[in-house]
């Protein structure tokens, strides 16, 4: 009589693949060190805003969001949830138009 295979489901298959899992690095590991970021808040919690403020009506309820354009700029997205005014900002905290964030985040046209 033949020995029998192991089912799909037999404990080495899984002890196998949980091996594995444990051993992977997470993400950022894999990615280097990243730069440091604010502090989290929370668009659900009251009390957690960074104190940031509307220009357009004052509110203190905004959402901000910080990113790098495609030329690499730092700039903030200050959204507000009262009046809905946006408004971007550099690095140094200079209003930036639409057209020039748009400018920014336009790819390089490569002439063949």
């Amino acid at each position: 009589m033949p020995p029998s295979k192991p089912s799909p489901t037999s404990s080495s298959t899984s002890s196998a693949t949980s091996s594995a899992k444990s051993s992977a690095k997470p993400r950022a590991a894999r990615r280097g060190a990243a730069r440091p970021s604010a502090p989290l808040g929370s668009l659900t919690q009251a009390g957690s805003s960074s104190g940031g403020r509307c220009r357009a009506c004052g509110s203190e309820r905004v959402t901000t969001l910080a990113m790098s354009l495609t030329d690499g700029s730092p700039v903030e997205l200050v959204s507000c949830r009262v009046c809905e005014h946006r408004s971007w900002l550099s690095e140094d905290g200079a209003v930036l138009d639409l057209a020039t964030v748009l400018d920014r985040t336009r790819k390089p046209r490569r002439d063949a």
